[in-house]
């Protein structure tokens, strides 16, 4: 199963491929030259998969007047050499490239992944949003993503406010009728700007989200879609359905489920209508403030909670200790402070390799 950090990155090269052929199509009027430094700035990974997109398209452009590397020689030289390790991307292709004998074959091998990256970043701005909800034509994406244990806060040209928590990719387009978002992978916070003829719809997994002046919180798990509404009140469906406000009695299509302040719905594909649960927003998006709430949840969790921030992931070695609960407020950039609590457990021991935080009985 491929892992959220993952989705993330291949979320940033997706976005770096778009970007350079925005940019390699002819130079970007001021708002998408503004919006690329935007996204730049953001964060060095987006950096880093920008200069590694224009370094093999670099190699391609090289390649291209050598008739050695055709694409039909290049196919019979892989089928010949078909039992060789596939190596990854970035940045050991470009440093072959660069570095060993075979200089030559690796540009084409360079030349068929800049195809690909280029491709795929063409396909991503019909990809990002659902093909049963177009936006409206010319309207430029805006890109944000953070890397493991990133956060990044945005002011929306609407004058919305966007946080991203650790491990999160989100896309935005604004049109005359609706401000779209998709949430591709981890957890975004927005607080809305009020515009009552122009509603804020946000996809994320099995759900959609709309409002039109706010603050709620989108998360995605591994099979389901959490939203919290901290302030105002949304509207929660299943994203196959309609998006407008009252479609729902059209066509027969699933209920909108009102959520007020300080409630919690649970989206699961192929399960509706969900039911709302009451609780403390204000710990639910905890994150907000770097910080982690737990209230007699089992060990276990906590653990999975933290591994989202931390660069040494905590592994339980003892079963029984799985369900240990765990009280208190932690601070997610403080893993120091969170092993010396553990310690202070009684029958807990913890020990730190270079590569895991261990915890096991005593």
């Amino acid at each position: 199963m491929i892992s959220n950090e993952e989705k993330v990155r291949a979320a940033i090269a997706e976005q770096a491929g778009e970007w350079f052929v925005a940019n390699d199509e002819g130079p970007l009027d001021a708002r998408d030259s503004a919006a690329l430094a935007t996204w730049l700035k953001t964060s060095p990974v987006h950096v880093e998969e920008f200069l590694g997109v224009s370094a093999v398209a670099r190699d391609l452009r090289e390649a291209h007047a050598d008739s050695e590397y055709s694409l039909e020689a290049i196919l019979a030289r892989a089928r010949a050499e078909d039992n060789a390790a596939v190596q990854p991307l970035w940045p050991r292709l470009i440093g072959a490239v660069r570095s060993t004998p075979s200089r030559r074959w690796l540009t084409a091998g360079a030349a068929m992944a800049a195809c690909a990256v280029l491709s795929l970043g063409l396909l991503v701005r019909w990809n990002l949003q659902p093909i049963q909800h177009p936006t409206p034509d010319g309207i430029t994406a805006l890109h944000f993503a953070t890397g493991h244990g990133e956060q990044l806060s945005h002011r929306l040209a609407d004058g919305s406010v966007l946080h991203l928590n650790t491990d999160s990719a989100v896309s935005i387009r604004y049109g005359k009728n609706e401000r779209l978002v998709t949430l591709a992978a981890g957890q975004a916070d927005f607080e809305v700007a009020h515009e009552p003829d122009r509603a804020f719809r946000v996809f994320a997994g099995s759900a959609q989200v709309i409002d039109v002046g706010t603050k709620f919180d989108v998360r995605l798990e591994q099979d389901s879609t959490v939203v919290t509404v901290i302030e105002g009140h949304v509207a929660v469906g299943p994203a196959s359905m309609p998006g407008k406000l009252g479609a729902s009695s059209q066509n027969h299509a699933p209920r909108l489920v009102q959520l007020g302040a300080n409630q919690r719905i649970r989206v699961t594909e192929g399960s509706w209508p969900a039911t709302p649960l009451a609780i403390d927003a204000q710990s639910a998006t905890a994150w907000l403030r770097r910080e982690i709430v737990f209230d007699h949840e089992p060990l276990e969790r906590v653990a999975a909670e933290y591994n989202r921030y931390t660069k040494k992931p905590i592994e339980i070695a003892t079963p029984a200790l799985r369900n240990l609960q765990i009280s208190g407020v932690f601070a997610t950039d403080d893993t120091e402070a969170f092993i010396a609590f553990l310690r202070r457990l009684k029958g807990v021991h913890v020990e730190v390799t270079e590569t895991r935080i261990l915890v096991s009985r005593d």
